[in-house]
């Protein structure tokens, strides 16, 4: 049974490595959603340009949603007036980084890789937006939005109302009336923070949304380094462009946040998998999966789908490629740079039992409480 025990260790080593800067970035995510009105994030992408994309990129890279959990978001984006690019830019640069996956990416990775990787997803959120804009356009469907949306401004009598809007004009005439309801950013201006409600979003909602993810991801992570045959990972080395292809056909379809892809991706290094194969999985894994996929075919339409898949594969393969090219220039083995064979202290280690305290948890939270849900609906 050695290949048990090379898993548990690759386990438990994937997760000491991990842990600690999890749990920073999720304490940080916290902070971050209680600080960031959700105002600011819709009132700055409506203009069908690329400062529109830049600001949708840049507003995504920090926030720790999955490719999952940006869906609802995304789809207020858009129906708050966001352009086509704007809203496609927010899909693929949240879900690809967060802070809990910088930080992760830091532990296990570095900081070169770190950035690295920041930056190509950037670009490649940029680039998709951009062409989205140029060959996909709004519209019909936008532009009769506008116009419909234009006549109602002017039934706002206080101008300061105009910045944050929902097209059903009755509701915005009761701002302001004393009726108890709140227009506008007025709401998010008199919210107070609350150090409370920023660590229950961090280890409630958010860690129990990529609570079974990451639990997923530790677990392939470390069977990985058993799992693949020497001569399979020689193949995959010697042939980058064959590991591209086939790391690119596992991680479009499969569903993967950013931070449990990292286990995955180390996995593959150690295994002797090239960088840039990994980079591949690290860029289109998180930023794409079949519920994605029908999300966007849907609210976007067939053309942006094609410049959302085709920005996605191009950008994370041709990256992928530059990623090797500088490692074989530099002569730096991949391996060298996964920071998981030294020894750990005691801030890693209770950070490791911590996380999976939580991890554990919400797993099996549903078999242990009782279901709550009235009406056929369910909120958690």
């Amino acid at each position: 049974m050695e290949w048990l025990e090379v898993f548990f260790t690759g386990l438990i080593d994937l997760s000491n490595a991990m842990a600690p800067y999890i749990l920073f970035g999720l304490v940080f995510a916290g902070i971050l959603h209680e600080l960031v009105p959700d105002t600011i994030v819709t009132k700055h992408l409506g203009k069908d340009n690329v400062s529109s994309v830049l600001k949708s990129t840049v507003f995504g890279i920090p926030l720790p949603v999955c490719s999952c959990g940006v869906i609802p978001l995304a789809t207020s984006i858009k129906k708050s007036g966001a352009s086509k690019g704007s809203t496609l830019s927010f899909l693929i640069s949240t879900p690809i980084t967060g802070v809990d996956s910088i930080m992760a990416t830091y532990g296990i990775f570095g900081w070169i890789f770190t950035l690295y990787r920041v930056v190509t997803s950037m670009i490649i959120a940029m680039v998709a937006g951009i062409l989205t804009n140029i060959f996909d356009k709004d519209s019909s469907a936008s532009s009769s939005t506008v116009k419909s949306a234009t006549p109602s401004f002017s039934t706002v009598s206080p101008p300061k109302t105009a910045t944050s809007f929902s097209l059903n004009t009755p509701q915005e005439e009761s701002c302001g009336t004393g009726t108890g309801s709140c227009c506008g950013s007025s709401c998010e201006e008199s919210k107070k923070f609350s150090f409370t409600a920023a660590m229950k979003y961090a280890f409630v909602t958010l860690l129990g949304d990529i609570a079974k993810p990451l639990f997923w991801g530790l677990l392939v992570g470390a069977l990985i380094t058993v799992a693949i045959p020497d001569n399979l990972a020689q193949l995959l080395k010697d042939y980058s462009w064959l590991s591209y292809l086939v790391v690119i056909a596992i991680a479009v379809p499969m569903y993967v946040c950013a931070t449990a892809s990292l286990p995955i991706a180390a996995g593959l290094m150690l295994s002797g998998v090239s960088a840039g194969a990994a980079f591949v999985f690290l860029s289109a894994g998180p930023a794409t999966n079949t519920v994605t996929i029908g999300v966007v075919k849907k609210m976007l339409g067939t053309r942006s789908l094609y410049i959302y898949l085709g920005s996605i594969i191009i950008g994370s393969m041709l990256f992928g490629m530059g990623l090797d090219y500088i490692f074989d220039i530099s002569n730096i083995n991949p391996s060298s740079l996964v920071h998981m064979d030294e020894d750990f202290g005691l801030i890693s280690i209770l950070s490791s039992l911590i996380l999976w305290g939580f991890v554990l948890y919400f797993l099996f939270k549903p078999y242990f409480k009782k279901s709550e849900c009235s009406g056929g609906s369910c909120c958690s």
